[in-house]
């Protein structure tokens, strides 16, 4: 995993450099004050302005579907052909044999969404009386909020956040509040951005233009996803996540200097190269926060804890190795004739679901369900709700599905999910329809 992890960082280092190279841009440079200026007098409307380079000169570094093809590839070196006759039954896209849970473990892991248990997202729909569930709720909530305890935020919220509570109970579970020092680190990051500019900044304009800005929910927050985006790129705390990370950050040298370790330093600075759809991390959290230190340090602390494993190679539960893995295998196990349909047609149902999950679904589901989606994974500390989702995506659309005779067609089936409610669709796929 690591090796392979690697020869990934390499292949997306080898692309930044042939563009800096292709354009003659360097990767960072000092702004001249008079550039200064005038990035701070635009700074909550950077929306409006383009950028000083041409941004149609510049191409994502990677995108998701760059990244299956890796995963695709990945092998067990140890394993011997006659070795793992108990994996070479799962005929997915993913070869490398991790344990994943199955339905009864997902049971069970999953218990407050059963459907004995009342649900934000089912329960608080105009035909059920707000007496019968949602009132209480909401007490219990406020109630949680007054005591300020992480714990118990994060265990109620696996029933659904009411919109109201949301902003506060998440900023409690992600251990969040605003004190003046935070806002004094935000604004320090600030002045770097308008300080420096760096070649990443055009990557993250890039995407904003390609992405954000052309989504019918999410195009007004365009200037708050450039604060944010521009911040984090210069926030050298984020590199702490690599203790607990596969990835390594990458590094460059000063000029002339190069492969002299006491000249390197991370690049970007907080490690981390942003990827075509990468901004959509952000995007939704503008709904709940509009103060933009705050929604920061959210957006911050949910990269480090969850979206990091979106898109690095790892062997943990929550890694997209094994996202992938569980999701064919729900599908293989418990949708056999639909997999096999699907498999025989060219149309493995991975390659249309992956990028719905490397982007935890962000840009593909209605903002009230995805912040539904997002309180799940808030409350279990855990992504593999992705993963059941995605097949749930594909149980639900089952019928259709096995009347297509190609990709194209399949992915036609699928292509917009913004009218799908979120916990209905898990609820009857993990305690209905499967035994």
């Amino acid at each position: 995993m690591r090796k392979a992890q690697g020869s990934w960082e390499r292949r997306i280092l080898k692309s930044l450099n042939s563009m800096c190279t292709e354009l003659s841009i360097p990767l960072a440079r000092k702004r001249p004050v008079g550039e200064q200026k005038e990035l701070l007098n635009k700074w909550n409307e950077m929306g409006t302005d383009e950028p000083v380079l041409d941004l149609s000169l510049f191409r994502p570094v990677y995108a998701p579907k760059d990244f299956l093809e890796v995963l695709i590839n990945l092998r067990n070196p140890n394993y011997e052909n006659g070795d793992s006759h108990s994996f070479r039954t799962h005929l997915g896209l993913i070869q490398v044999p991790l344990k994943v849970k199955d339905i009864p473990e997902l049971k069970e892991f999953f218990v407050e969404l059963g459907l004995t248990a009342g649900q934000l997202g089912v329960d608080d729909s105009t035909q059920v009386p707000p007496e019968l569930f949602e009132n209480e709720h909401v007490r219990i909530g406020q109630k949680v909020l007054s005591e300020q305890d992480s714990a118990a935020a994060q265990q109620y919220i696996r029933q659904g956040s009411p919109t109201a509570l949301r902003a506060e109970l998440w900023a409690l579970i992600l251990n969040i509040s605003s004190q003046p020092e935070d806002i004094l680190y935000y604004e320090q990051l600030k002045t770097n951005v308008i300080q420096h500019d760096l070649l990443v900044d055009s990557l993250i304009y890039k995407d904003v233009k390609l992405t954000a800005s052309n989504d019918d929910y999410y195009f007004v927050f365009e200037d708050y996803l450039y604060q944010v985006l521009l911040c984090f790129s210069r926030d050298t705390s984020v590199l702490g996540h690599f203790a607990y990370s596969s990835a390594s950050p990458p590094k460059s040298y000063i000029r002339g200097k190069l492969g002299l370790e006491e000249y390197a330093v991370f690049y970007p600075p907080n490690g981390v190269i942003p990827f075509h759809g990468f901004s959509m991390y952000v995007a939704p959290l503008c709904f709940l926060y509009h103060e933009p230190s705050k929604l920061y340090q959210i957006f911050r602390e949910m990269y480090v804890r969850f979206f990091f494993r979106l898109h690095s190679i790892s062997s943990h539960p929550s890694g997209i190795v094994s996202l992938c893995l569980l999701f064919e295998t729900l599908l293989q196990t418990y949708l056999p004739q639909l997999f096999y349909h699907l498999r025989e047609i060219g149309a493995q149902p991975l390659r249309i679901s992956f990028k719905w999950m490397v982007r935890a679904f962000s840009g593909y589901l209605a903002t009230d369900q995805l912040l539904l989606l997002w309180d799940r994974i808030l409350g279990y500390n855990s992504l593999e709700i992705l993963a059941v989702l995605a097949a749930a995506v594909f149980a639900f659309r089952a019928v259709n599905l096995m009347e297509v005779t190609s990709l194209a067609a399949a992915e036609a089936v699928l292509a917009d999910l913004s009218t799908l409610k979120v916990m209905p669709l898990l609820q009857i796929f993990l305690f209905a329809t499967v035994t």
